[in-house]
């Protein structure tokens, strides 16, 4: 079958083949799965596994195929491990009925004892929906809670904004006491900043539970449960509900790439088999991460992944997902030390089909449950129908996040002097993507501020920035640093997406780096936490950074500028120029780091009156107030273009609007 994506990118036209076996696994594991039934109705799995009240008492399943027998034990019962057993059922499952409403009481730990070839292994149940640890002896147990119980939502009508501003964040780093944060610390003190910014959308890390805080939330042990660093799920319901109060959508960084190695508190050899959930030998390891792969051929496994999404969006209501490590998925080698150079390597024997289907089924699902949410890719590799339709030969996604531009500004401010930057580069890195498929573009994400690296305003000032952000202290490298940042920024917001992601506090420059609590620090929190009281304080520099923050999404939003498509557009080397027409705007970028030009020709399309709109140069964002926001300039008709001249100041970008 011919399908749209081979019209949409004539290059795939020797890989139709390739597709047709995509789309074809889809559809037979489709079928194989749900018969002539509702994907939703499938996704059920919270509902059936886990604790339940039930009417006279409780219900827990737990699915162990290889498990000779299942017992609960915990607070209930005196931690007598073999005083409850669960009765075996079909298919791998086991049950018990604890008679009585108060078998079993909120805030009770428990713990799955298996037996498996006369081993006693201790679980954490799989379907918990809150895991915490002990104190005293460290184990890892969960927390009886009714997490299906109503709670007072009042976002009926809440939809997320078409095209996402994404402030990422996490929420145990972002108070500014050494500590980890909490979810009503998060509601009560950061949203507040968020929306005041103008974000409209809020990705949060590290939600489902992991036992190692310094994983950045990224090895996930139990996958149905809130972190209880942070607060009891309650509390972060309240957060989502008075984000959507706020009209901010909040997306869950999901975590369904690889899975904790640990036995005690994960998934892992739950059932006493190293093969419930993931590969068996080297396909189930993931050598560079230390990590379980889960088996995507396995419809049991399929059963929990896409049980697991639809959990969080019917029962934490959150609008949709950036899906981590989607490249890792992608190929059996993971893309480790991969180019993707051609398209050869997208389609091979190293591309795991079965993983594909599972997020053509990903998408399906969570767009079936919620047609407005929000799905988003983190793919390094740029495969081909990521973020096109399954209709059409895609994969589903709404955006994939562009990867390469953060890694292109990094290289540049590490490798070269602004004077040397290739403004072509640039040009070229920031427009490039798959057609029709939309992107998120951002300049810095958490990934490049974590220990070893710094965010781009710590990397422009190094250590002048602790000397040199006080407005009484000139300072010729910190002006630099400030200038490039907002000109960076700028020109990534407005040509590398059609949306945008900032991780927390780097809109107004965060220094230094992001460091867990560990070992090697002495378990300091000094690097684990947002110090607000910088931006708050009137006498510092970084309040420049965050006006222009706010100035600049204001404007992204006003002129729908996500939607629009730069045109136009006028590069020189020499002078480090760049303009671009998106609408009945127009961009110039002097990126030069001496040079201010007079008269300086303005290529547009239309004729007519045009005034400035946003200087990166002007006072209240640190700069010299050496553009004129009053003037009119005239674009006139020459013989063989349309234009104005203007006064380009060094390392400033301006922006004018057709009136």
């Amino acid at each position: 079958m011919a399908y749209k994506i081979l019209k949409i990118d004539p290059y795939l036209k020797n890989y139709s083949n390739d597709i047709d076996l995509r789309m074809e696994s889809y559809f037979n594991k489709r079928k194989e799965l749900l018969g002539k039934n509702n994907i939703l109705d499938f996704a059920n799995g919270y509902k059936y596994f886990g604790f339940h009240k039930i009417k006279g008492g409780w219900v827990y399943r737990e699915w162990a195929p290889a498990a000779d027998a299942v017992y609960l034990t915990g607070d209930f019962n005196g931690w007598d491990i073999y005083a409850t057993q669960l009765t075996k059922l079909e298919n791998g499952v086991f049950e018990c009925i604890l008679q009585g409403d108060d078998a079993l009481q909120i805030g009770q730990k428990v713990q799955a004892i298996i037996i498996n070839n006369g081993q006693v292994l201790r679980r954490v149940p799989l379907y918990a929906t809150r895991v915490v640890q002990d104190p005293v002896t460290h184990l890892w147990c969960a927390e009886i809670e009714d997490t299906l119980k109503n709670f007072a939502w009042t976002d009926n009508n809440f939809k997320p904004k078409k095209t996402p501003i994404i402030y990422e964040c996490h929420i145990g780093m972002a108070s500014e006491d050494y500590k980890v944060s909490s979810y009503n610390e998060f509601t009560k003190n950061v949203l507040p900043r968020i929306k005041k910014l103008g974000y409209n959308t809020i990705q949060i890390m590290a939600v489902m539970e992991h036992p190692y805080y310094g994983s950045f939330g990224y090895q996930v042990s139990n996958f149905f449960a809130a972190s209880s660093r942070y607060g009891k799920s309650e509390d972060l319901k309240n957060l989502i509900n008075t984000a959507h109060k706020m009209g901010i959508a909040v997306l869950l960084d999901v975590v369904h790439s690889h899975a904790v190695k640990n036995t005690n508190e994960g998934l892992n050899e739950f059932d006493g088999s190293s093969y419930q959930f993931f590969h068996t030998g080297s396909r189930g390891e993931h050598q560079a991460w230390g990590t379980k792969l889960f088996n995507y051929g396995k419809n049991e496994v399929l059963h929990f992944l896409l049980s697991n999404l639809k959990y969080w969006q019917e029962v934490f209501h959150f609008d949709g997902f950036r899906f981590d490590g989607v490249t890792s998925m992608l190929y059996h080698d993971h893309g480790l030390g991969s180019a993707f150079s051609n398209y050869d390597m997208y389609f091979s024997l190293n591309t795991d089909i079965e993983a594909i289907t599972y997020l053509q089924l990903a998408n399906e699902l969570v767009h079936a449950f919620n047609p407005n949410a929000i799905t988003i890719a983190e793919d390094m590799s740029g495969m081909p129908g990521m973020c096109l339709k399954i209709a059409d030969g895609g994969i589903g996604f709404d955006y994939r996040l562009s990867m390469g531009v953060p890694d292109l500004w990094i290289k540049l401010i590490k490798e070269f002097s602004d004077e040397n930057w290739d403004i072509f580069k640039i040009w070229y890195e920031l427009i490039g993507r798959r057609p029709k498929e939309k992107n998120i573009g951002y300049c810095e994400s958490h990934d490049q501020a974590l220990v070893g690296d710094k965010t781009i305003m710590f990397r422009l000032c190094d250590a002048e920035m602790y000397n040199g952000m006080s407005k009484n202290t000139p300072n010729l490298a910190v002006d630099r640093a400030i200038a490039l940042h907002k000109m960076i920024r700028l020109l990534t917001s407005t040509l590398a997406g059609e949306g945008y992601l900032n991780f927390m506090g780097n809109e107004f420059g965060h220094p230094e780096w992001i460091d867990f609590p560990r070992e090697g620090n002495g378990f300091s929190y000094h690097y684990c936490r947002r110090q607000w009281s910088l931006v708050d304080n009137k006498e510092l520099k970084y309040e420049y950074l965050n006006n222009f923050d706010v100035a600049m999404l204001k404007l992204i939003k006003k002129e729908r500028l996500f939607s629009k498509t730069a045109v136009n557009r006028w590069l020189h080397q020499d002078d480090k120029v760049i303009i671009y027409t998106k609408g009945d705007l127009v961009f110039v970028f002097n990126f030069h780091p001496q040079k201010s030009f007079q008269n300086y020709f303005v290529p547009v399309e239309k004729a007519g009156e045009y005034k400035v709109v946003l200087s990166s140069d002007s006072a209240e964002f640190g700069g010299s107030d050496r553009v004129d926001g009053d003037y009119i300039y005239k674009a006139e008709k020459t013989e063989d273009r349309i234009g104005f001249g203007i006064y380009t100041p060094n390392r400033t970008a301006i922006v004018l609007k057709k009136i």
